[in-house]
Parts: structure tokens; sequence; C-alpha cells
């Protein structure tokens, strides 16, 4: 078996104010191949968002390490983990975090403006459209965030995470904002990338779209309580073609 993409052993992570210590991450250990795809699952307050925050490389853990693709990330300065984000990992959130005045090409071009050395303008572009071609909206190049719907908004900040070719897309409940319908789909396209290869990490706090994963870590007061493989996942596409015959018939229905 290859080299682990992510490697913890007895990560923490302690948070101090005054005198009172939290401890949000209780020695956590825990390794995820390539092409996995993984969801950690908690209620809130049980340390799967201060766990991701380390995964993306935007806190440093209190104790314990943290080896990603092969490389220490403790050793690393702020400006070293700046480019290891940029690089290496993809960021999808719930809240989308699009920038409202631009387009959809322009805000999936973001993030090639901090790589090094700077891409052509021209190339930007191709990858951008490239990437918002991959999620399906071709036709959507040069809409502003208002002008699509909250699927749409997703995709492209799904197209942003890939338009860096990382090793890694990190998911902070990528369908807590959307509807039922749009979730499934969203779904489905995170399983349609996972399928071409793409290494996944999604936290979540729902057991429903969690079982879309093929692997589901829980998590409960800083520790992992359970790692299990998803033997009975659900496929999104199946799903959509059950709810669109069901939304048929009704539409049928005297």
């Amino acid at each position: 078996m290859s080299q682990p993409v992510i490697q913890l052993k007895d990560v923490a992570k302690v948070y101090r104010t005054g005198e009172v210590e939290v401890h949000a991450v209780r020695r956590v250990s825990l390794e995820i191949q390539s092409g996995e795809f993984v969801a950690i699952m908690g209620a809130s307050g049980s340390g799967k968002s201060t766990l991701m925050n380390m995964l993306g490389c935007l806190d440093r853990p209190t104790g314990g390490s943290y080896v990603l693709d092969g490389t220490n990330v403790a050793a690393l300065s702020r400006r070293q983990l700046a480019t290891v984000r940029n690089h290496k990992l993809g960021f999808v959130f719930q809240s989308f975090n699009l920038l409202a005045r631009t387009t959809a090409l322009e805000n999936v071009e973001l993030p090639m403006f901090y790589t090094k050395p700077l891409q052509s303008s021209r190339v930007r572009r191709e990858r951008a459209t490239e990437a918002l071609r991959r999620v399906g909206l071709a036709d959507r190049l040069h809409h502003r965030p208002s002008q699509l719907s909250g699927g749409q908004q997703q995709r492209i900040a799904i197209a942003r995470a890939l338009v860096n070719q990382p090793q890694l897309v990190l998911a902070d409940e990528p369908t807590g904002n959307l509807d039922t319908r749009t979730s499934i789909d969203i779904m489905g396209f995170f399983q349609e990338l996972n399928d071409a290869g793409i290494t996944i990490v999604m936290v979540t706090h729902e057991l429903d779209i969690a079982s879309y994963c093929k692997r589901i870590v829980v998590m409960r007061d800083g520790e992992v309580i359970s790692d299990t493989v998803n033997n009975e996942r659900r496929l999104a596409h199946h799903e959509l073609a059950e709810l669109s015959q069901a939304e048929q018939k009704a539409k049928l229905a005297p």
C-alpha cells in the first residue's frame, strides 16, 4: 500500500483561556489513504471542526504529529503552510464563500493568483473554464452568485477547490444550506469526483449525508469513538433517478 495522504498520530488540540484549558481534540490517531471518501461525524463540540482545521493546515496541533502527503506540517512556517494549502488542498464550505460581485469564472480563478509562478491570464481562464465545465456549469461562466441557485453556487465552490488540482479535498458541511434534492445532487457529484481518484474528507453532523461516503469516523468529546467502512453506501445517482420517477408519477396521478 502507498503512503497515506493523511497520517495523524496522537494529535491533540488544547485551547487556553486564562487558567482554563479546553481539550478540543484528544490524542487522535488516524490514517487516510489516497482515493478514500471519509466522513467525520459528531455533534456540536465533538472536535470534528477543530480536527478539520488542523487537517486543512488552518490550525496547528498542540501535541502529536501530522504528516500530509509525506510532509511533517508541524515543521513548516506560515508561508510554507499557505503554499501547502494552495497546492495540495481544496476547500469546500457550507456558506460557499463566493465573492458576490464577481462572475463564476472569476471566483474559480482566484486560487490561481496565489500560485507561484503566476500563470498567465489565458491559462487561468482556460483552467477555470475547464473546472466549471467539469461541475456542469459551462453555460454559467459569466453569471454572478446572486443569479444562481444554491446548488449551482456550491458547484462553483467545488470547481474553485479543484482548479489547482489538489491531492485532497476538504468539505465542511457542504450540504448544510441546501434542500434535500440539491444535497443528494451535490453528494452524487462528490461520489463522481471520488470515483475519478480524488481523496475527499467531509465533516458533517448528518448521518444520511455521511452514508454517501465509503468510510465513517465518529467523534465525541474530542476523541474518535468509531471508525468503520461503510458497506451500505448510498448511491446518489440511483436515489435521484428514483426521486424523479416518484415526482413524475405524482404529476400523472389524477
